[in-house]
C-alpha cells in the first residue's frame, strides 16, 4: 500500500459521524452557503496535525490529489503537510517550488480554517522573505492578484497572509490590504479584517490603529469594526461603535 492510500485509510478510521454532523453545520455545507458540498470525518484538529506529521515526505502529487478530495480533513492534512515541507525546506529555491504550488491549488484552500492554519505560515512567510530581499514588486503583484479575485478564500488569503508581516513588526500590509477590502461584501473578509486589524493594534501598532479607525470606521462593515476594536476599552469602543 502507497503512503497515499495508508494516510487516507488512516484519516477514515478516525471518522466521528456525531462530530462530522456538528461541523458540517457549523462550516456551512449547505446548499448555497460558503462551504457548500465540503464533507467532514470528524477528526479534531490536534489528530491531524499528528497524522500529518507521520507523512511530511509525500509527494506534491499526492498533496494535490488530497486538496483535490471534497474531504474537509484530507484538504487540512494535505495543508499542514505542505507547511511541515516549507518550514523544513533549506533554501529559497524550494520555498519557491512549495508557494507556486500553493497558489496554483489556492481555490482548493476554500473553507476559512483552511486558510487561516496554512497561509500565513506558507505564503505570508515567503512574502516577508521576499520583502526582506527587495522584490516589493512582486509581494505588492502577489496582494493585488489575491485582493482582486473574484475568489472568497483568496481575497481572505491576502488579508490573513499579512500576520506574517505582523509577526515580524511590520504593520504596513495589514492596513494597505484592509483598506482596499473594506468594501468587500462577505462576511468572512469582514471578519478577516478586523481580526489582522486587531492583532496589528495589539502588535505596537495601537496609535497607527486608532489613526486608521478614525480615517475609516465610518465605512467599515460592522463586523470588521467589532473585530478591530476587541482590544479597546469599552468607552473607544462605545466611541467608534457610535459615531
Amino acid at each position: 500500500m502507497g503512503q497515499l492510500a495508508k494516510l487516507t485509510k488512516e484519516l477514515k478510521s478516525h471518522i466521528n459521524k456525531p462530530q462530522a454532523a456538528i461541523l458540517q453545520r457549523f462550516f456551512k455545507t449547505g446548499p448555497g452557503e460558503y462551504g457548500a458540498g465540503d464533507v467532514f470525518l470528524g477528526l479534531k484538529v490536534p489528530l491531524q496535525r499528528r497524522i500529518a506529521g507521520e507523512y511530511t515526505d509525500l509527494g506534491l502529487t499526492d498533496i494535490k490529489k488530497l486538496l483535490d478530495d471534497k474531504i474537509h480533513e484530507f484538504r487540512m492534512v494535505g495543508l499542514f503537510i505542505l507547511v511541515a515541507q516549507y518550514q523544513s525546506a533549506e533554501n529559497q529555491t524550494t520555498r519557491t517550488r512549495i508557494v507556486k504550488f500553493y497558489l496554483q491549488n489556492s481555490r482548493r484552500v476554500n473553507n476559512w480554517d483552511l486558510v487561516d492554519l496554512s497561509v500565513y505560515k506558507i505564503l505570508g512567510d515567503f512574502l516577508v522573505k521576499e520583502m526582506a530581499d527587495g522584490k516589493t514588486d512582486l509581494v505588492d503583484k502577489i496582494f493585488n492578484k489575491l485582493i482582486s479575485s473574484s475568489n472568497i478564500w483568496e481575497r481572505r488569503m491576502a488579508m490573513v497572509a499579512t500576520f506574517a508581516f505582523l509577526k515580524q513588526g511590520d504593520r504596513e500590509y495589514t492596513f494597505k490590504n484592509a483598506k482596499r477590502l473594506l468594501n468587500d461584501t462577505h462576511d468572512l473578509i469582514h471578519k478577516a479584517v478586523g481580526w489582522m486589524l486587531r492583532e496589528a493594534g495589539k502588535r505596537g501598532g495601537e496609535k497607527e490603529l486608532r489613526k486608521f479607525l478614525d480615517s475609516y470606521h465610518k465605512k467599515m462593515p460592522r463586523t470588521a469594526l467589532r473585530y478591530a476594536l476587541e482590544k479597546f476599552s469599552p468607552r473607544d469602543r462605545e466611541h467608534y461603535l457610535a459615531n
